[in-house]
């Protein structure tokens, strides 16, 4: 029965329209890489709504959230960073994030005081394609939010930890101060969130990802088959790729220590950049949004880990010697 009106909570509160609430207005404030504010104050604002949730923000200004005294008991930590490429405006005028200098002023700039942002609208829905001028990875903060919201309704006390990181366009530099103040324990294992650039054999809409690395690193193999195996066993519609179209907060964690793995969706117009060299919104779908969503809630509700499912595989395998013996 505890199962069944869990299902029973997803559906009532996680219907598109309750996810969109979330991401509207996450997708509606600006931001670029240091320029976080509003991202930021807009997330605190949902989070202080959830009950037995508790918040802080670090001497950098990422924001952790987490569950009762999970902040050093957490198994996981879900991250996802609240900036997009974007304009310093002042004291100087330059250019934050990766995206070839060719492409930066094919579009005019809309003026937010100290940064800008190329003016393109902050969302529209068109079936269940979902387009802005900033996905990535705002779409990844707004899961977590979803996230946190559930379990919540559920009164879990999943040993799960959220991290809203800053300027990840211009080097990881929230996420690198993040892991380096060790504010987690270290067997903790980071999952980065992330939109990813749509790349073959991926494919939009058919459900969220399993990254199995970036353009430079592949992420831990123990996590990365669990994850698999969690989404089969919660019939997840899910993908496993590579994704190497570019670096994400995964292969930071990594370098300073942390066992790290990584979920994403397919992005149309990676860093607004179209494959006939424009600027124009970026995309997803809304139901590849949705399985991002589910595979989180599996997540935080396991009770198992990555090591109990290769200590399961290992004794399956073994038992199998004995047909075979020596000689």
């Amino acid at each position: 029965m505890r199962y069944r009106c869990i299902a029973l909570i997803f559906q009532f509160t996680m219907n598109r329209d309750d996810l969109l609430a979330i991401i509207r207005p996450i997708l509606e404030c600006p931001t670029a890489p240091t320029f976080e504010t509003a991202v930021r104050t807009e997330i605190e604002n949902q989070l202080k709504k959830i009950r037995g949730l508790r918040l802080q923000v670090d001497s950098f200004g990422n924001l952790i959230a987490w569950f009762g005294d999970g902040l050093q008991n957490a198994r996981y930590a879900f991250v996802a960073h609240m900036d997009h490429p974007g304009w310093e405006l002042k004291p100087v005028r330059r250019f934050l994030g990766g995206v070839p200098e060719v492409l930066r002023d094919k579009c005019a700039i809309r003026d937010f005081g100290n940064f800008g942002m190329w003016d393109l609208p902050a969302l529209q829905v068109d079936g269940s394609r979902l387009y802005s001028r900033a996905c990535d990875d705002l779409v990844g903060c707004a899961a977590i939010v979803a996230t946190l919201k559930i379990l919540a309704e559920e009164n879990s006390s999943s040993p799960v930890v959220a991290v809203f990181t800053r300027a990840e366009e211009v080097g990881f530099i929230g996420a690198i101060r993040f892991v380096k103040s060790r504010m987690l324990a270290s067997d903790t294992v980071l999952i980065s969130l992330e939109t990813s650039a749509e790349r073959l054999p991926a494919k939009m809409g058919d459900g969220p990802i399993i990254r199995v690395g970036d353009r430079v690193s592949v992420f831990d193999p123990a996590v990365t088959d669990w994850f698999a195996r969690l989404a089969e066993k919660h019939k997840i519609r899910f993908q496993r790729c590579l994704m190497a179209g570019g670096t994400c907060e995964a292969t930071a964690f990594q370098l300073y220590g942390y066992r790290a793995a990584a979920l994403c969706i397919a992005l149309g117009n990676y860093h607004n950049c179209t494959p006939d060299g424009r600027i124009d919104t970026e995309f997803v779908d809304l139901d590849d949004f949705e399985g991002l969503v589910r595979f989180c809630q599996a997540i935080a509700r396991e009770d198992g880990t990555a090591e109990q499912a290769r200590d399961d595989l290992r004794k399956r395998l073994e038992a199998r010697l004995d047909e075979f013996p020596l000689g």
